[in-house]
């Protein structure tokens, strides 16, 4: 059996998109669930960028290792991965709207539909906000990364 694969996508892939892979990750280890986890993006305006300086200050402060450089999603990566988690509704919609015209079924779903404490269902965007802002999208993605890979491993049983 082959590791299932969870895509997390936001706009840039410099913030929220990493942070919630990093997230997941950690929880998939905490688990002892082997997990394939990734992030993109889906816009291209920082292809090849390192995560936000301010967002891996945020995370490191939570002891979470953000790595790797900003990708831009494509429909190879939403046909490999088993769950597709979205930061907002506009990322949904583009995530969506790439598998719709190329006949793909692949599970896109809102990662916030997994944190139970969710009182609205988009992360917000902290690039460009305070530091509150980036410790915020931290405690979102570290509570909600266990639900992600509760739901992942459930659906591969």
């Amino acid at each position: 059996m082959t590791r299932p694969v969870v895509l997390t996508v936001c706009l840039g892939n410099i913030c929220r998109s990493p942070t919630a892979e990093a997230a997941i990750r950690d929880a998939a280890a905490a688990a002892g669930v082997d997990l394939d986890v990734r992030s993109a993006g889906t816009g291209d305006w920082h292809l090849g960028h390192p995560p936000n300086p301010k967002m891996v200050h945020a995370a490191a402060q939570r002891g979470l290792t953000i790595e790797g450089t900003a990708e831009q999603v494509d429909v190879a990566m939403l046909r490999a991965a088993d769950l597709v988690v979205a930061m907002d509704a506009t990322n949904l919609a583009d995530l969506r709207r790439i598998a719709d015209d190329h006949g793909l079924d692949t599970r896109i779903e809102l990662f916030r539909t997994f944190d139970p404490e969710a009182d609205v269902l988009d992360v917000p965007d902290p690039y460009g906000g305070s530091d509150d802002a980036f410790d915020h999208v931290v405690e979102i993605c570290l509570r909600t990364a266990p639900h992600v890979v509760t739901a992942v491993t459930a659906r591969q049983a």
